[in-house]
């Protein structure tokens, strides 16, 4: 089948990296005048999440080891609703994965599924807190503040949705997920949230910030004290730093690994533009027709949610699925559409040539091509021959080398995505 040749192009984004990422996160909390309100010989519990944060064992150390400094004895908890499969010894897993356990942490990593009830909604929501935080002497988060890939708001994701989602384990997540089915996921993590922050457990959090590059951009120690205020501005500062695809449409994005690690939803729906909003239902980002996924990360440990997104996946991916987690992990989140599998077939050949043709152009020659390596990774990415003076013409984007054939292995597979040198970031 005769394709269009692709570009190799490069964006150039702004690098914001902090030089040191544990003495800013020892800075935010000395600062912080929540902290000081904290005796020595206290219990703290510290939340960790399941998403691919940079640098999230770094500033979990720093956090535990400014408790220590305080003469308070910390732990850390998961706080991710009903990821790593659901159980207490995956959640444990995922942390472990990320380089938290008890050996690297200096405190004990406590992994249960346990909840206590700390209050109700004005809404009628049960609000759920994770056994082990209730029996602490105070909380706090470690969250990333971001746009969320499954809702739109001024307060999405970050301390305060972790607050409500993640502390509230797998029975608090599948029961707030289908409130917001009727009230829409802000309110319910708002309302749930201030039964969080009014039942007097919670401490605050640090608010981590990740530039285009998701080098540790900014840290924040936020308190319980307008927490919600803070998060919002901070959303607006970071949404400014969004990366994304510069075109306007595609008729087949090539997407070479999906993953929990890389968003909650496999891919980012806001860089893609398809998820349970809708597809193409963004403005002021490209219109895909098409997605093909090849792969799905190690550290999802076969959790493939978002392949219900793809319109074609590769056996390689489908192997490696684990239908379970994945599952559990959508019927949790009340979408079952993230979990639902499209069609797979043996090489990418073939999954290029059987899904093109759906296109809506007589010619696959007529049809515009992407790929990129997943959607946190966009620095680097190949554009179709008919794409590439639009995008050269994006700020901050160049061409960096000359179009050539997709490349494909004897087997009929795309070889690794390489383009010149690493990108500055």
């Amino acid at each position: 089948m005769r394709l269009q040749k692709l570009v190799p192009i490069r964006q150039t984004f702004p690098v914001r990296r902090l030089p040191d990422v544990a003495q800013a996160v020892r800075d935010e909390l000395e600062a912080a005048e929540w902290t000081r309100a904290v005796a020595p010989g206290a219990r703290i519990a510290i939340g960790v999440g399941s998403r691919g944060i940079a640098n999230i064992a770094v500033i979990a150390r720093a956090t535990v080891d400014f408790w220590k400094s305080r003469g308070c004895n910390p732990f850390l908890i998961p706080v991710m609703g009903s990821h790593g499969g659901g159980t207490a010894e995956g959640q444990a897993s995922v942390l472990e994965h990320y380089g938290i356990t008890e050996a690297t942490m200096g405190a004990p990593v406590v992994s249960s599924l346990a909840v206590v009830k700390v209050g109700t909604t004005p809404e009628g929501i049960d609000v759920s807190m994770d056994r082990e935080a209730w029996q602490s002497d105070g909380v706090m988060i470690l969250s990333r503040v971001k746009w969320h890939t499954g809702f739109i708001g001024k307060l999405e994701s970050g301390v305060h949705k972790m607050m409500a989602i993640g502390l509230g384990k797998w029975e608090g997540a599948k029961r707030y997920h289908a409130f917001a089915l009727r009230l829409g996921m802000e309110q319910v993590i708002r309302s749930v949230g201030k039964v969080m922050l009014d039942s007097g457990k919670m401490l605050g959090g640090i608010a981590i910030l990740e530039d285009a590059h998701h080098n540790t951009a900014e840290v924040h120690a936020l308190g319980a004290d307008g927490m919600a205020e803070r998060e919002e501005k901070l959303l607006a500062r970071v949404l400014e730093w969004k990366a994304g695809i510069p075109v306007g449409d595609v008729d087949l994005l090539i997407l070479d690994e999906i993953g929990k690690n890389i968003s909650g939803s496999g891919m980012d729906t806001k860089v893609v533009n398809r998820g349970i909003l809708g597809r193409n239902t963004l403005d002021g980002v490209v219109k895909i027709m098409r997605v093909f996924a090849r792969d799905v990360t190690e550290e999802s440990g076969g959790n493939s949610v978002g392949i219900g997104l793809c319109d074609v996946i590769s056996d390689r991916l489908y192997d490696k699925i684990d239908f379970h987690a994945t599952w559990v992990n959508v019927l949790t989140a009340s979408n079952p559409l993230g979990g639902m599998c499209p069609p797979h077939f043996p090489t990418d050949r073939e999954c290029i040539e059987r899904i093109i043709v759906t296109c809506g152009k007589l010619d696959p020659a007529e049809c515009t091509i992407v790929r990129i390596r997943n959607t946190m990774e966009l620095e680097e990415m190949l554009v179709s021959e008919g794409l590439a003076q639009e995008a050269a013409a994006q700020p901050g984007v160049e061409i960096v080398g000359e179009a050539e054939e997709l490349d494909f292995d004897a087997d009929g597979n795309l070889r690794p995505l390489e383009i010149g040198a690493p990108a500055l970031g």
